[in-house]
């Protein structure tokens, strides 16, 4: 396959999978905000940006840090590229782009999206509709991915878009982890209170995983077991164990002539989350452990650009 179609092909899933976890962070940044003080309020506020490295663009934009204009920001923005309303766009350009490698089913699920976004009245996002508007966007990304897996034939096109979509999943998921753990971490005197377990609950729901812990678990929210749900539990499709299963396979199954180091990576990380130990990580520091799956997922990424993507 040609570098530039497995290109386009790779970024239109991971731009898809971008969407739907913008829409899952704004959810639960909406809950949030309704609950604690002020001081706490505004750090609800700053995880969004904190999980998408976008302060520093949030403030160059807006003087406040208010709800309606976090999710104008990061739903509605087209100069944003990590605004769900960018990544719709440019996937559907990607899809565009290749549509003789993609189903026909891919590409109208695709332009249908980017139609039903751009009629959408801005007013409704940024006010009582947001709910609404953050459950279509993961519907819709739910829906892009089944008709991918249930219709494209296992080829190049087939790999290059899993290694896409699991590539960001991984990466949103430690973000979000490591944001609660330690941005949100609560003062002493909240720890194990109503508002840290409020936050621990937000982020199991962020990632669709509140009642896969209470089935696995049955206990209260710690925040080990957290943690180990989210990094090591592989019947967790979002955790970071499950998202690295699928991109060994993937990349397994791509043919690449100078792949070796992105393999390399690839399977040395899935290694490491197959044998790690969650009181291990803890005793190290789990956002020490965090920034350093986020700093490998980033080299990772960048080796699979130069392998078959591109040099960038």
């Amino acid at each position: 396959m040609l570098s530039r179609v497995a290109d386009r092909i790779f970024w239109m899933s991971r731009q898809m999978e971008r969407a739907e976890n913008m829409a899952r962070i704004l959810g639960v940044t909406s809950n949030l905000v309704l609950f604690g003080t002020r001081d706490v309020q505004e750090q609800n506020l700053l995880a969004p940006l904190a999980i998408t490295e976008t302060e520093e663009a949030y403030r160059a934009q807006h003087h406040e840090l208010t709800l309606r204009e976090l999710i104008e920001f990061m739903a509605l923005d087209e100069k944003n590229p990590s605004s769900i309303y960018s990544c719709l766009k440019w996937a559907r350009e990607n899809a565009h782009a290749v549509r003789w490698q993609i189903t026909s089913e891919m590409w109208e699920t695709l332009n249908a999206t980017w139609i039903e976004m751009r009629a959408i009245p801005r007013g409704r996002v940024t006010g009582a509709g947001a709910t609404q508007f953050f459950d279509w966007v993961k519907e819709r990304s739910h829906l892009f991915r089944g008709v991918t897996y249930g219709t494209i034939v296992r080829g190049e096109a087939f790999n290059f878009s899993r290694l896409g979509t699991f590539l960001e999943r991984a990466d949103n998921t430690a973000r979000i982890l490591d944001v609660k753990y330690h941005i949100l971490l609560p003062s002493v005197e909240d720890v194990g209170g109503a508002l840290d377990y409020y936050q621990w609950a937000a982020l199991l729901r962020s990632v669709s995983s509140f009642e896969t812990y209470r089935t696995l678990y049955r206990d209260q929210i710690f925040p080990i077991k957290v943690a180990h749900l989210l990094i090591l539990e592989r019947r967790m499709p979002r955790s970071l164990a499950a998202c690295f299963d699928q991109v060994k396979e993937a990349m397994g199954r791509i043919r690449g002539q100078s792949d070796s180091a992105a393999k390399r990576l690839a399977y040395e990380l899935h290694a490491r989350l197959s044998y790690a130990d969650i009181e291990e990580v803890f005793q190290g520091g789990l956002h020490e452990y965090l920034d350093g799956v986020l700093a490998d997922i980033s080299e990772l990424g960048s080796r699979i650009q130069r392998a078959y993507l591109g040099a960038v």
